[in-house]
């Protein structure tokens, strides 16, 4: 089999459809058919069914194309490894990252990294930090950028500390959140992030919120926040352009110290080695220091 085959097999596998397949493959249906009969034939057995809803894989076909997307990760590999031996950025840099990180620290990040190497490509995919673990863990990406305190064996950089804050249009000082009526919006989040927020209000006031709305996005907890609605506890990266139409008020421990979330840069000493992934905590290192 050619690499291009075990593409098409992928993509088959993926799509499900000869004709959505076919688009993705830029080749006609009659041809992605032929070429996946001659497949087919080398293997001496049927990898799909076909039927009038679309495709399905045998038992035969499950190893087969995952013996396909095997070989294609390990060309992959093999080309970023001769890419990184040249000073010259290339390949594609593969990061998976924090939601909040990744819509208010790591574009200003990665537009240095664009602008420097424009040659590099970059995929990057977001969500709550137990998924950026499970990214890593599966190989998916190269490095992942994680909120709190990672359980992680391999390398780790830890980028910057980001303190919290109650925030609100009328509450000015913690002793008065026990003597208001206003809400707390509280917005769906992990569970390391969720559990340093009830240890420190249980430590402030032993006691429930008085009324709470919880929310899905920490988007839209801001916005809510700061249209009055009600106060919210986040994190000061979000905060940065919009304090002086609010209170910002620290959190602090039974200490008097401040309370903050750590941001952690992630990967296996492999990903380090390539030149992208070099060039990128490089960038990332410069703009901390900018700031």
């Amino acid at each position: 089999m050619t690499m291009s085959e075990y593409e098409l097999l992928v993509v088959l596998a993926e799509e499900m459809n000869m004709r959505k397949a076919a688009e993705r493959l830029f080749v006609s249906q009659p041809a992605l058919s032929q070429r996946l009969q001659s497949i087919e034939k080398n293997w001496g057995q049927p990898l799909f069914l076909r039927s009038q809803k679309g495709l399905s894989l045998t038992p035969v076909g499950e190893k087969v194309v995952q013996f396909a997307k095997e070989v294609l990760l390990r060309e992959e590999r093999v080309r970023e490894e001769i890419q990184s031996l040249h000073s010259e950025v290339h390949g594609t840099l593969k990061i998976a990252c924090a939601s909040i990180v990744g819509q208010n620290w790591l574009p200003q990040v990665l537009k240095r990294f664009v602008k420097r190497y424009p040659h590099a490509k970059i995929s990057l995919i977001t969500g709550w930090s137990s998924e950026i673990l499970k990214a890593l863990y599966e190989d998916e990406v190269h490095i992942g950028i994680i909120r709190g305190r990672p359980d992680w064996k391999g390398k780790k950089i830890h980028l910057f500390k980001d303190p919290l804050y109650l925030v609100d249009q009328e509450i000015v000082k913690i002793d008065e959140i026990g003597k208001t009526d206003r809400p707390f919006i509280q917005f769906k989040s992990d569970s390391n992030y969720y559990q340093q927020i009830q240890e420190w209000w249980h430590q402030e006031f032993k006691a429930v919120p008085n009324r709470t709305i919880v929310v899905d996005q920490i988007e839209t907890c801001k916005q809510m926040t700061f249209n009055g609605i009600g106060y919210a506890i986040l994190p000061g990266i979000t905060l940065s352009k919009q304090t002086e139409v609010i209170s910002k008020i620290p959190l602090k421990n039974e200490h008097g110290q401040a309370l903050y979330r750590d941001t952690w840069l992630l990967g296996y000493e492999s990903s380090f080695k390539l030149r992208q992934v070099e060039a990128f905590v490089e960038v990332a290192n410069e703009f901390l220091y900018d700031s």
